[in-house]
């Protein structure tokens, strides 16, 4: 049986090794919030490992039913054998988290077992939703607020998130069966998925690739002002985070169709420094 200080133990380390641009911002926060968003980090990337794991569909499958079912029993107090139990338990309940996020994240993240294909941004947007603005919904409990209007704020927020790694991630996603681009958007620029396969892609690709990352921007902008709203101790943390996936989003823009060959990452010296203006500023 992991004791609760191991628990987190392990999840930080988890967070250390793989969360990367959350990583860096978390190293704002106070140590009990800081280790609260490991322990929710920890159980995010288990259940996108599940549904990344090189195993048949169906084993894929029985994997999250099986961990909605760990799941289902750590809210209750009783632990599984994964290590992050105990961890993620104790954050939920001296956060409030409500579990609907947990269970909303793995119907988003069962869902990508099948070849996903979205006909308009409306259905993208659900899913981005289930995938990544409960993650957003659930930092903001772990930060404390002050009104309701945060959550709405939260959700938009995590949706440019998802967008931003949408973008990034095309080529990746497409050799995995999935493109997550709407229909609707490809047709508004004359393009096809087969298009994205091409070296070079057609003109009309960097058009489409900056109607994204337009959309994306005016989520950041709908989102942003959460930070007001927020407990001044998490604020500069949280504007970190923002600002680095606003800064990949701006370099994602700026590679146009190389987004399709190589993944557009921010180099670690530009994290770090966003995290020092983000100190300095607030002190």
């Amino acid at each position: 049986m992991t004791g609760l200080s191991q628990s987190y133990r392990y999840c930080r380390e988890v967070a250390r090794r793989r969360a990367r641009n959350f990583y860096t911002s978390f190293l704002l926060l106070p140590k009990p919030q800081r280790d609260a968003l490991c322990a929710i980090y920890a159980f995010m990337r288990r259940c996108d490992d599940l549904s990344d794991e090189p195993s048949s569909r169906e084993a894929a499958f029985r994997a999250l039913a099986e961990w909605r079912h760990e799941l289902q029993a750590a809210l209750a107090g009783r632990y599984g054998p994964c290590p992050l139990w105990p961890a993620f338990h104790d954050t939920v309940q001296r956060y409030r988290i409500p579990p609907e996020y947990f269970f909303e994240l793995l119907e988003g993240v069962s869902s990508d077992l099948a070849p996903r294909r979205f006909q308009t941004f409306g259905e993208l947007y659900r899913y981005c939703y289930q995938v990544a603005s409960v993650v957003g919904l659930t930092i903001v409990h772990i930060l404390g607020f002050r009104k309701r209007e945060a959550l709405v704020m939260a959700e938009k927020c995590g949706v440019a998130f998802q967008l931003t790694n949408i973008l990034r991630d095309i080529r990746e996603d497409l050799d995995r069966g999935r493109l997550y681009l709407p229909r609707e958007d490809l047709e508004r620029f004359g393009l096809e998925e087969s298009h994205l396969r091409r070296d070079p892609p057609p003109a009309a690709f960097t058009e489409l690739l900056r109607f994204e990352v337009a959309r994306a921007r005016a989520l950041y902008a709908e989102g942003r002002p959460v930070l007001d709203l927020i407990e001044p101790a998490s604020r500069p943390s949280l504007w970190a985070l923002i600002e680095i996936y606003a800064r990949l989003l701006d370099r994602i823009e700026q590679a146009g169709d190389a987004v399709l060959r190589q993944r557009i990452e921010l180099p670690v010296w530009e994290k770090l420094r966003i995290v020092a203006r983000a100190a300095l500023a607030h002190h």
